[in-house]
């Protein structure tokens, strides 16, 4: 049996290393077998980055992880008595205790509807990929010991993923874990093993008995990933994607003609999802770079002269992210977000075209507000074409547009656009009371500026206000 000991002997390991100790000497004290399992052991294996760490006690899990919690200096555990386990709050990783068990489920559920408490072998086969299979034993004279029954190590080698039982059964019983699958297949760059692949396809129906909350956290796993769309292309293949997203699924073979783009909308759309994630972190902008074409399947039309049209795509998605949000259970923050993005993200291309006016690079300021430079970075993302002349041109105007803002940020101080004229001095000058009318004229200062009529100064404010107060219309 292979000893992994020495894969933490590095500064970055330091306080994990220190838990796996103390939790190695309670389980010699308590005389219990206890490992660390799962996404730790394959992380370790891998080199990666560990953020959490996975106790299986063979025995009782809630009260090592109260003795365990002590140890470490923490005086309250959070306890789930129904599957033995418990989270130890901690700072810096997530430390969770668990029994050694087995589920079993009912057909129309992903929920166990029985718990049957096992040994270290009975455990791992329940687990959903064999990389995630593999324990390491923490007890001091065991120490490192590596188990790995289903051939995890192998697997890592091959960058491969395989299930621990048949692949029907596993894929069956829990359907989320074919969206692990695609999300395990873009984080770690693995193929999927054929078998499972196949079984994923078959059945990828009974997705229907996961939750939208939990489908909605697995998609949002695959757009984190460094390349998304390796992810979201399976859960095309396989199905998924037409039962979760079908407004997405159906982008798939369709064409587009244009001199931005030159792949059918499914691929320029993961390709814009891809860029979004090279020049970004926030799963935000990838999100919209998802969505930010939503609508081209319902808004495609053939001109004789031009090819394919989508016009009013970008109004039409905003309308459409609606039903989204509330299909996937997307927070309100996220849905104006995307919604913002969608119905935004034709305006800086349109100015890279046009003659950039200051009105409208106002204008597209006011609208985007604290989501600008997200918008542009969309916008970035949106160039597909392979001609690195045309990139090379449309980057460029891209700066060309942003070293405008900049400059009408610095002279109109745009970046909180409101009337300097505020509604108490609106009412005082021309003698109103408070109603539509003073939200009129305030409104008709705001356009002035946007307009470049007048400067975003106060003095210039109030002398247009002064100008129009005795207009027909704002009497």
């Amino acid at each position: 049996m292979a000893n992994i000991k020495d894969l933490l002997n590095i500064p970055e390991y330091d306080s994990i290393r220190t838990i796996l100790f103390c939790a190695g000497e309670l389980s010699e004290d308590e005389d219990v077998k206890a490992y660390v399992v799962g996404g730790f052991v394959r992380d370790l294996l891998m080199g990666k980055p560990i953020n959490d760490i996975d106790f299986m006690i063979v025995g009782e899990g809630i009260p090592f992880a109260k003795k365990l919690a002590i140890k470490l200096g923490t005086k309250k555990i959070i306890p789930f008595e129904k599957f033995g386990t418990a989270v130890i709050p901690n700072k810096k990783l997530q430390i969770e205790v668990a029994t050694a068990r087995k589920e079993s489920y009912d057909f129309n559920s992903r929920k166990p509807n029985k718990i049957i408490y096992t040994d270290l072998n009975g455990d791992l086969l329940r687990r959903d990929f064999t990389i995630n299979a593999m324990a390491m034993d923490i007890k001091p004279s065991r120490f490192g010991e590596l188990n790995d029954p289903f051939g995890g190590v192998g697997d890592i080698k091959k960058k491969i993923l395989k299930t621990p039982l048949e692949p029907d059964e596993t894929f069956s019983e829990d359907p989320l874990r074919i969206m692990r699958a695609a999300y395990f297949a873009s984080k770690l760059m693995f193929k999927i093993d054929s078998k499972c692949n196949q079984s994923m396809k078959k059945c990828s129906k009974r997705i229907h008995i996961v939750s939208s909350e939990r489908i909605r956290d697995e998609f949002i796993k695959i757009l984190k990933t460094d390349k998304p769309s390796i992810g979201l292309t399976i859960l095309q293949k396989t199905g998924i994607m037409k039962k979760i997203f079908p407004e997405i699924d159906i982008m798939y073979g369709m064409n587009q003609t244009s001199e931005w783009h030159h792949k059918d909308i499914f691929d320029h759309t993961l390709q814009v999802v891809d860029n979004a994630a090279k020049l970004s972190d926030k799963m935000e902008i990838r999100f919209a770079a998802l969505v930010h074409d939503i609508a081209k399947p319902n808004t495609r039309r053939i001109d004789k002269n031009k090819g394919y049209t989508f016009h009013g795509h970008d109004a039409v998605g905003e309308k459409m992210i609606d039903k989204v949000a509330l299909r996937m259970k997307l927070s309100n923050k996220l849905k104006k977000y995307l919604k913002k993005l969608t119905l935004l993200h034709l305006r800086p291309i349109s100015l890279v075209k046009d003659i950039v006016t200051d009105s409208a690079i106002r204008r597209l300021m006011v609208a985007a507000g604290e989501d600008l430079n997200d918008l542009m970075t969309l916008c970035r993302a949106d160039i597909t074409t392979k001609n690195p002349n045309k990139v090379k041109k449309y980057l460029k105007n891209f700066k060309n547009v942003e070293e405008k803002m900049q400059i009408v940020i610095k002279r109109d101080e745009m970046k909180a656009f409101q009337s300097p004229i505020r509604g108490k001095e609106i009412m005082k000058i021309c003698d109103l009371e408070e109603g539509p009318k003073v939200g009129k004229i305030k409104k008709s200062i705001e356009e002035a500026i946007l307009d470049g009529s007048i400067n975003n100064s106060y003095d210039d404010a109030l002398k247009y206000l002064l100008n129009i107060k005795n207009h027909p219309m704002n009497k």
